[in-house]
């Protein structure tokens, strides 16, 4: 419905209201509750605790602990980072601080939803329900499973290591629903081979919703002066969690994924920077969204282009709710071999905002089927009965527009 002339951006999930689809992912921006306080002031519905342990006061994180990924242009543009590489550890300030800052938040604001984000080995579940059990007894609405992080806790039997395994991660769920009586949500990681199995293990273990995706296991790049990986940390490396834009077209597979193989509400996560993003998070099969990388380079502040940009395209859309676009674009994924091999498209090239660069001419020769040449002047022609409809060139052409897919038929 519509309040005040605006679209309701207000979503119910697992019960819990949140004003917005907009929460904060556990990350770097949500290291303290003084900062997710600024992010609630700011407008984000809700928030993820950095992920709690038992025994923080053993984390010790290294210097540098980030790497990006940006390719250059020209001089006078800034920079445009694509992805960041990430080596830090779980939270580094004890459990009953957090317990705290935690009790604190749900009074001073609370219209706003703190999700705690807690994290174990898969041998202990004392510590799984103990953690569960104090976070929902400090006012935490829901539990999130961090049983995915690809870096560091792995090694200790932690994060992605649990699930990578359906039986472990299943176990995990199991022993927290079975302490909380608040919502539990189980935090994929999309370093495995069929992640609808993993989180259909934890939907049956009871698990009351599903979040979607952790980072991306990745090595940046090596420093070619010194040879050493990024981020070098005294002149070592070691693989980190890959986010941002870069990890979008993963996580939404993931979750779309996840939508076609349990019926529970999914939390989106990966790649998210703009209203278009979260728009495709939410046609997928997500209803809330959770956001990190893309405050990292840009602050609290971007939430509001986010609401607006959503609200204005739900309102061209006809959506009056957010529970009227999830899932929507889902019916349009069918098997490969389910696809049409009747509609036939050609490259068509528009000649007045050609600017001749060549890079059609060269892409379709060497990679594609030799559809297009160059007249004297260096403008490109197609022949359209060679080209089979690739589109390789459109997506090479530097100038949007200049090359469209058109049906066969059309000249």
């Amino acid at each position: 419905m519509k309040i005040g002339g605006e679209i309701d951006l207000s979503v119910e999930f697992c019960g819990v209201t949140f004003k917005n689809p907009f929460i904060l992912s556990s990350a770097p921006p949500t290291t303290t509750g003084e900062m997710m306080g600024r992010a609630f002031e700011a407008g984000w519905a809700g928030a993820v605790t950095k992920t709690l342990v038992t025994d923080a006061e053993n984390i010790v994180n290294v210097t540098p602990r980030l790497a990006s990924l940006s390719f250059p242009g020209p001089a006078d543009e800034p920079k445009k980072i694509y992805a960041f590489e990430n080596i830090e550890l779980v939270t580094d300030r004890e459990l009953s601080i957090w317990l705290k800052e935690i009790e604190d938040l749900r009074k001073k604001y609370p219209e706003n939803v703190v999700i705690a984000s807690i994290m174990d080995d898969a041998s202990k579940p004392d510590g799984w329900q103990d953690m569960a059990k104090k976070c929902q007894e400090a006012g935490a609405q829901i539990i999130e499973l961090n049983m995915s992080c690809p870096h560091g806790m792995p090694e200790m039997g932690m994060g992605s290591a649990i699930g990578q395994s359906v039986e472990l991660a299943e176990k995990v769920t199991r022993w927290t629903v079975e302490a909380a009586d608040i919502p539990v949500m189980a935090k994929m990681t999309p370093n495995v081979t069929d992640i609808g199995l993993v989180a259909k293990a934890c939907i049956q273990a009871g698990a009351h919703a599903i979040s979607a995706i952790n980072t991306v296991g990745a090595i940046m790049g090596v420093d070619l002066d010194t040879l050493v990986p990024k981020p070098a940390v005294a002149g070592y490396s070691a693989h980190g969690g890959l986010s941002g834009a870069a990890v979008k077209p993963i996580a939404l597979k993931a979750v779309a994924t996840i939508a076609q193989a349990v019926k529970a509400p999914i939390s989106g996560i990966g790649g998210i920077g703009t209203w278009e993003d979260a728009a495709e998070f939410l046609l997928l099969g997500a209803s809330t969204l959770q956001v990190c990388s893309a405050v990292m380079a840009q602050g609290y502040g971007i939430i509001e282009d986010l609401l607006d940009g959503l609200q204005n395209f739900m309102e061209d859309k006809a959506f009056d709710t957010l529970q009227d676009m999830v899932g929507v674009s889902l019916e349009k994924l069918v098997g490969q071999t389910d696809l049409s091999r009747d509609a036939r498209v050609a490259s068509s090239i528009n000649e007045e905002t050609c600017i001749k660069c060549d890079l059609c001419y060269v892409s379709c020769r060497d990679a594609g089927y030799q559809a297009i040449s160059l007249k004297d002047d260096r403008t490109p022609v197609v022949d359209r009965e060679k080209c089979t409809g690739c589109s390789l060139c459109m997506h090479i052409c530097p100038v949007w527009d200049c090359i469209t897919m058109t049906p066969l038929e059309a000249k």
